[in-house]
């Protein structure tokens, strides 16, 4: 949630930042206009609610003095007061409600250093990376036998089975077997390896709260996006960065203690309601896939580095993987409601001859910490709002898909990169699963 402070206090600064991200100005003065008239109700019932306290000192001191009369003309006016009050107090909250309604649909302020542009056309490349480029080396080159769809190769090695996974829970549900399956374990413990002598390991829920789904930013907004288990007012979660931003929810932090760096791997879970039609088969869109998430509560000055090191950590698993990949930052159409700037990770994935994204590491400045409220005591015995920091190290699906294509033999077998073999018992080849 933005700032309301900054925006009675910036308006016009504000306004203009939004006005990058599509909100209209007029949108603005109508929450502008709620909030004064909120402050105004919120005045005038504060001051009934103080006469009527007054009113009952003073009915107390006649009863005191055995003043019945003056007391029972008091009590009243008191009453008469208190109904006032209880309306004054009825319409106040009507219109915090409201103004609470319309703030939460507002999104963040994006970063200075986020283009301009309206959707992913307008994403700027940084750089790209590819296994041996520091020696001169052109972009890959890709020999027939990876320009084989994952899909086809699933079937062909009896590795995944998109059938059995629609039979069991519908289209866009993957099942993996033998080698398949092993191999997504193997890169969900190999990035956990990666991560856990600087963040710590955590296995959350896989479903939360409707607070908790708000705390986050993915409601209301993205509420057609989610699983609803309406029965219990559970939501199954879209990615680990929801339940990591609510395990501090309502407290306040000790500074000293920050940064807090937090990695799980968990299933997310997405109805991909706004991209129906778009890249349905295999896995390059699905309702549910494994991941690992980074993230770090931290003060506003520590912000920069973690978001640094999140990506670096991505980067980092990408080149061992030794997959081709490019760095994007998004522009303002294009970024996540809840974000201040995000970078994302696309890995070239052969058979589909395509940009894959595979994680977006983003900044929400204290957007989140204030629909959480999570803070920290500074050292002068205040309290100031953390900052939070998120991204993925990795998103497993189209991982597979890209390692499965990219390392694609002639003789049809995937040999896999040597950083997996710990996880796959020494053996790093994929050939046919017997039938």
């Amino acid at each position: 949630m933005i700032d309301l402070a900054q925006l009675r206090r910036e308006p016009d600064v504000v306004k203009a930042a939004l006005a990058r991200r599509g909100v209209t100005s007029s949108t603005m003065d109508e929450i502008i206009a709620l909030d004064a008239r909120h402050r105004v109700l919120l005045h005038d019932a504060e001051g009934l609610r103080a006469e009527v306290k007054e009113l009952s000192r003073q009915v107390g001191e006649a009863r005191r003095a055995k003043d019945a009369e003056v007391a029972d003309a008091l009590t009243l006016e008191s009453r008469t007061l208190g109904d006032k009050e209880r309306e004054a107090s009825d319409a106040t909250e009507v219109v915090a409600r409201e103004l609470n309604e319309r703030l939460l649909m507002i999104p963040n302020l994006p970063a200075p250093e986020v283009p301009d542009g309206l959707d992913e056309n307008d994403n700027v490349e940084l750089r790209r990376w590819w296994v041996g480029m520091d020696a001169g080396v052109a972009l890959p080159t890709y020999a027939e036998h990876q320009r084989v769809a994952h899909w086809e190769i699933g079937v062909q090695l009896g590795i995944l089975d998109l059938e059995s996974g629609a039979k069991i829970a519908g289209s866009m549900f993957p099942l993996f077997r033998a080698g398949g399956a092993r191999l997504l374990r193997a890169l969900g413990f190999f990035a956990l390896d990666r991560h856990m002598a600087d963040y710590e390991e955590i296995r959350p829920p896989s479903f939360a709260l409707t607070e908790t789904m708000m705390s986050t930013g993915h409601l209301p907004k993205s509420a057609d996006d989610m699983y609803a288990i309406e029965r219990d007012g559970l939501w199954a979660i879209p990615t680990a960065e929801v339940p990591l931003t609510s395990i501090h929810r309502g407290e306040i932090l000790d500074e000293a203690k920050l940064p807090i760096r937090l990695t799980a791997q968990t299933a997310c879970f997405r109805r991909e309601a706004g991209a129906a039609g778009r890249d349905t088969r295999g896995l390059l869109r699905v309702h549910e896939f494994d991941k690992v998430e980074l993230f770090a509560y931290c003060t506003p000055e520590q912000a920069d580095a973690a978001h640094a090191d999140i990506l670096s950590r991505a980067e980092g698993l990408l080149q061992s993987l030794g997959l081709t990949y490019r760095v994007l930052n998004l522009c303002c159409g294009d970024l996540g409601t809840s974000s201040a700037r995000t970078l994302d990770l696309e890995v070239f994935s052969p058979g589909v001859d395509r940009w894959l994204e595979v994680s977006s590491v983003s900044w929400f400045r204290d957007f989140q910490a204030r629909r959480a409220n999570v803070r920290y005591r500074t050292s002068d015995g205040s309290t100031a709002l953390v900052h939070t920091v998120n991204g993925s190290a990795l998103a497993w699906a189209r991982i597979w898909a890209a390692l499965v294509e990219t390392y694609r033999q002639a003789d049809g077998s995937i040999l896999l990169p040597d950083v997996l073999a710990p996880y796959l018992g020494g053996e790093t080849r994929i050939t046919s699963r017997p039938s």
